[in-house]
């Protein structure tokens, strides 16, 4: 896992030195910093199908939440909530084997497969550099250092606002989806125990209600960095999730 950092026309400095090392060396022998290889190709599929199955949660668990009004005729000739729930289940098991296919990159993939896994949070410098991106954001410092992978505010919060819940989301997802299938489902004898630990039924829904806002709440700055980062950064972000390749403007 790597915070490294690019100064432009000069090489890079590993702000926190460890499996940066091999990045480091890479662009060290070049006089200019033009682009370096971050995202392998399956980060890359599994962010977008990520992003695709989030959303279809997220508007299928909102009428889930909030029903349609009563589809007029015949019940037998509608299956609105049938379908929608059907979505949501079915997006739900995408998002679960995607974590776990994200899981198994970040042990065989580049070191940058595993900055978002975990935080160096007792490493003093890691801090300093996160209040450094925060004044950044905020307007009230000029651009920082660049960074191959995550900048390290982004790096916490894709870990704290974003892996952490979808965990959460998984859990009481499948422990709900459990309690519909009856005793002796799989979903029931491995996330069971989720409902009575939280209290009861309701208390799960509505905590699996509100990480779906609290998901949402993330993708909306996620997104406005990503642009920001594009535009005023001078380097790229969200093609790099294209192609893969991290670009430094000037």
């Amino acid at each position: 896992m790597s915070l490294t950092r690019a100064t432009p026309g000069k090489q890079i400095n590993a702000a926190v030195v460890d499996e940066a090392a091999a990045d480091a060396l890479a662009v060290a022998q070049a006089s200019s910093i033009k682009s370096v290889y971050v995202y392998e190709a399956p980060v890359r599929i599994w962010h977008w199908i990520n992003a695709l199955a989030i959303m279809v949660l997220a508007v299928t668990g909102y009428f889930i939440g909030s029903p349609l009004p009563t589809m007029p005729g015949e019940a037998s000739d509608h299956f609105v909530m049938g379908y929608i729930r059907f979505a949501h289940f079915a997006s739900g098991y995408v998002l679960a084997v995607g974590l776990l296919g994200r899981i198994y990159w970040a042990v065989v993939g580049n070191h940058h497969a595993r900055e978002i896994f975990w935080v160096p949070i007792f490493q003093r410098v890691y801090w300093q550099l996160v209040w450094d991106m925060c004044k950044w954001y905020a307007f009230l410092s000029t651009r920082p250092g660049r960074f191959v992978g995550h900048n390290p505010l982004a790096r916490f919060a894709m870990f704290f606002m974003y892996l952490l819940t979808t965990i959460f989301m998984v859990v009481t997802g499948f422990a709900l989806y459990g309690e519909g299938a009856q005793m002796g489902s799989w979903q029931e004898r491995f996330f069971g125990w989720v409902i009575p630990l939280m209290g009861q039924s309701q208390d799960v829904h509505t905590w699996h209600h509100l990480g779906m806002w609290w998901l949402i709440i993330f993708i909306i700055v996620h997104v406005y960095a990503a642009i920001r980062e594009d535009i005023m950064g001078r380097s790229s972000v969200v093609s790099t999730m294209i192609s893969g390749h991290r670009t430094f403007k000037d």
